[in-house]
């Protein structure tokens, strides 16, 4: 009889083992499905798994509900039932949690009170998107620092950061690794890599990045050979891989402008980024710029070992003073013109660098370098064997992920215009929003022919999201929601 219980028992604890493994597995494959929980999705990659996703869309077309929003560039971030996105109303700024089945707003909550600040129209206060996981929410105000809520909105911390001192305003979006929550903190001066313990706030690391001057890129996690996750993070100059438990630079591959707004994304060995600084940096327009002490001979009339902007020399247009001063004194040091050569010198390009490596791995790794129509802020995506980008202006290149070769380059027909959204791709198509609210699906393969374009009127700023066949698109008005119905 003992016998007999202990084999039940054994049965018993095996059964319920192995349902618990079940929904562990179940659970994992739900989120895998449905989660798009940073920007751009699963590891900024811009995909979405499963199909069922509209191709046709719009005010009366396949509109599930839409949502009015106060303003922010930040995109809808998904965690099982619940949608997540900051925005702002004059200084105020604030976390949103909605319901996403029937577009109603859950709650929202302010964070400490701060002065806020618009650089550039096409970033705002409330550009960084959140980063999510099970019952938490992380997001990060340029103008405050980083909160944590769960999901009922109870405020779990709040790490104060900056004043930040970016030309254009800070626009990188926090990520998750293992226990730790990483922000890349690109400015004028004084830029670092951020880790904070997700549970606490407190931080864990900081790695000085004194190369980055101007940059918004949300890093990305490449687990290496050795079995442990990088953080790739690319920046003035140089693509940079460092350890996510400890922030040890790894290796890195200079060759990059010096102005970097795109993520990056991994297509097998492979990490492509594209970079876009000024006309001046396209192939064929650079300007040689003598070092410093050559100019100072003959432009610091006064003697004092600064250059103002009346004695700047005129090898390039004044917004480059700008560029350079980067303390914003009103003057330059010659360590702030040597920094204006090197943005001078560098170059606008899409990279192909073959990850991985120790120390300075550019004469190893730069597999191929593509220079014309180069975006500035969305990013590139690889769909179905070929690598898209579309620049600010509208101009969409496909390329053979492998040599760099063109396949196709024009506008969209029907969706021209400016292009600040990243372009997205789920159930066998790739979605392209412009700045005018024009949305286009092309199909795979390369051609640059929309099936379809879907206008929605109002302007568009935010990447889109793609979830269980559900398309969240964010306006400068509203949150829509499309879906087959």
């Amino acid at each position: 009889m003992t016998n007999r219980r202990h084999a039940v028992a054994l049965v018993c604890t095996l059964t319920l083992a192995c349902a618990g493994t079940l929904a562990v597995t179940l659970a994992e494959q739900s989120q895998t499905l449905t989660d798009w929980s940073r920007f751009r999705g699963p590891n900024g990659d811009g995909h979405a798994k499963g199909d069922r996703y509209p191709t046709e869309f719009g005010a009366t077309k396949n509109l599930l509900w839409k949502t009015a929003l106060p303003q922010g560039h930040s995109s809808p971030i998904v965690w099982n039932e619940r949608i997540y996105l900051t925005a702002y109303r004059g200084d105020a700024l604030f976390t949103i949690a909605i319901n996403r089945n029937d577009g109603k707003i859950l709650w929202e909550r302010q964070a400490p009170e701060t002065k806020t600040r618009i650089l550039d129209k096409r970033n705002n206060p409330a550009s960084p998107s959140p980063a999510l996981e099970a019952n938490r929410v992380y997001t990060f105000f340029p103008d405050y620092g980083m909160l944590a809520y769960d999901d009922e909105g109870k405020e779990l911390w709040k790490a104060p950061l900056g004043p930040f001192d970016n030309i254009y305003g800070m626009g990188a979006s926090p990520v998750i690794v293992g226990d730790l929550l990483i922000l890349a903190c690109d400015q004028s001066l004084g830029s670092f890599l951020l880790a904070v313990d997700k549970r606490t706030g407190k931080e864990v690391w900081r790695t000085a990045r004194p190369e980055a001057k101007s940059g918004h890129a949300t890093p990305i996690v490449w687990r290496a050979p050795d079995g442990r996750d990088q953080i790739i993070l690319p920046g003035s100059f140089l693509l940079t891989g460092y350890d996510a438990r400890t922030g040890e630079r790894k290796w890195w591959v200079r060759g990059l402008s010096f102005e970097i707004k795109s993520t990056p994304v991994v297509h097998g060995d492979t990490i492509f980024i594209n970079g876009y600084g000024a006309p001046e940096n396209d192939p064929g327009r650079n300007i040689n710029v003598p070092p410093a002490d050559e100019v100072w001979a003959t432009a610091d009339l006064d003697k004092n070992g600064l250059l103002t902007k009346p004695e700047f020399p005129k090898y390039s247009s004044a917004f480059w003073f700008t560029v350079a001063d980067l303390n914003g004194n009103g003057s330059l040091t010659k360590d702030e013109w040597e920094y204006y050569r090197a943005a001078l010198d560098s170059e606008n390009g899409m990279l192909a660098i073959r990850l991985g490596g120790s120390g300075d791995m550019t004469e190893k790794s730069v597999r191929w370098k593509y220079q014309r129509a180069v975006p500035q802020l969305p990013s590139p995506i690889m769909f179905e064997g070929v690598l898209y980008m579309v620049n600010d202006g509208g101009i969409v290149t496909t390329l053979n992920p492998d040599t760099g070769e063109v396949i196709k380059q024009g506008r969209l027909t029907g969706a021209l215009g400016a292009y600040y959204a990243s372009p997205v791709a789920a159930g066998g198509h790739l979605y392209f929003a412009s700045q005018r609210g024009a949305m286009a699906v092309l199909p795979p393969g390369g051609d640059l022919t929309p099936l379809v374009v879907n206008d929605l009127v109002e302007d568009i700023y935010a990447t889109p999201a793609l979830v269980d066949g559900k398309i969240y698109v964010r306006t400068t008005e509203a949150l829509y929601a499309f879906g087959t119905k």
